[in-house]
């Protein structure tokens, strides 16, 4: 059996601007993790299950060097693109194609399975394609089970930034920028994927960051899970109408990202609180030009708390519920300010930065 993994992710700044070119972000990965085992099939039948979705299980066939699924009404969309892609990509190695099992097992969830926010849909799509590179003996590196990935997850969500399955794929801190989206649609239609990632991708950027010694980060959980790919088209519809003050919003949470990158590079712990708050106000005002709801109740009570404690709080990825994350320094009493989010319903979620080890 061959099994791979792949940690969640939380977003520290930049959200929603990320989407766009030039429009860094910051996120890290948290050592929470997806799991995918693969084995070869006993029968001319695989298996796909996930312990999330046990009465789910689909199976399929192989027909030539297809993939035939017969059951058409699944979760697992994530899972099949990065199958097909990924064998697409073996296939163009003449990768002999066989048949296999693959189960799924997540920590991404509460125990009630509520999501936490962690990026479960980046996470699986990542541990599919190594496993499965794995399996058929394809060597790999970070660059390409990136970019295998972001293909797959892209043709499934038709919007993101792919920064999720960056730090899915990296691990530690990162600052992240996205790629071409255009220029990759355009690629998949002439080109062979083989071709595609041995490209270079305009925009897109992933530098490794190494966070300034005494800095904590800590999670709070809202109870209350979110969809990005909804609020994503929610301001996706927004964007003609409010150009003028979209262009605005990307120029500052340009310069907001960058100096909190400058503040990594500078061991500067009271620069990234700085605009950490900043990334708040400016998230806050997004909000209110799109009619969206990112910082609920609940997550403006999670900040509020924070700030109290002097850590520097805001919102982390799309809002309107899942995590708010804090940038803490040795000042902060954090056992005190836990115990305060507990007495207001937020779960403090005892998550830290997951290191990957380079791909082989």
């Amino acid at each position: 059996m061959i099994t791979e993994q792949a940690p969640g992710k939380l977003y520290i700044a930049g959200e929603y601007a990320v989407l766009e070119q030039d429009c860094p972000a910051i996120l890290v990965a948290v050592n929470q993790f997806i799991r995918v085992s693969i084995t070869k099939s006993k029968s001319s039948t695989g298996l796909i299950h996930s312990k999330q979705y046990s009465q789910d299980s689909i199976h399929w066939v192989r027909k030539g060097a297809k993939m035939v699924i017969d059951n058409r009404d699944n979760p697992f969309e994530y899972i099949l693109a990065a199958i097909s892609y990924t064998e697409r990509f073996c296939i163009e190695q003449n990768v002999k194609m066989q048949v296999y099992d693959l189960h799924i097992n997540s920590d991404l969830d509460s125990a009630d399975g509520k999501k936490y926010g962690l990026g479960s849909s980046a996470a699986v799509t990542v541990a599919t394609v190594k496993a499965i590179l794995r399996f058929y003996d394809v060597p790999f590196s970070n660059e390409l089970v990136y970019k295998l990935s972001a293909i797959s997850h892209y043709s499934v969500q038709g919007n993101g930034s792919a920064g999720d399955i960056a730090a899915s794929v990296y691990g530690g801190w990162l600052a992240y920028q996205t790629f071409d989206k255009t220029w990759l649609t355009n690629e998949l239609a002439a080109k062979s994927l083989s071709d595609i990632v041995n490209e270079a991708w305009p925009g897109l950027k992933v530098q490794l960051l190494t966070p300034p010694e005494g800095m904590q980060l800590m999670i709070g959980w809202s109870h209350k899970p979110a969809s990005t790919s909804r609020l994503v088209d929610e301001t996706n519809a927004n964007r003609a109408a409010l150009n003028d003050e979209y262009q605005e919003f990307l120029q500052l949470s340009r310069v907001c990202v960058l100096r909190m990158i400058a503040g990594f590079e500078q061991n500067n712990i009271n620069l990234i609180k700085k605009q950490i708050r900043v990334n708040r106000a400016l998230l806050q005002h997004f909000a209110q030009i799109n009619q969206i709801a990112i910082e609920i109740p609940r997550l403006s009570k999670l900040i509020n708390i924070a700030e109290d404690f002097g850590g520097a709080a805001k919102t982390s990825g799309a809002g309107n519920g899942d995590c708010g994350i804090v940038i803490a320094d040795e000042t902060t009493d954090v056992a005190a300010l836990e115990n305060k989010w507990q007495e207001n319903g937020i779960q403090p979620l005892n998550f830290h930065v997951h290191q990957v080890k380079l791909a082989h």
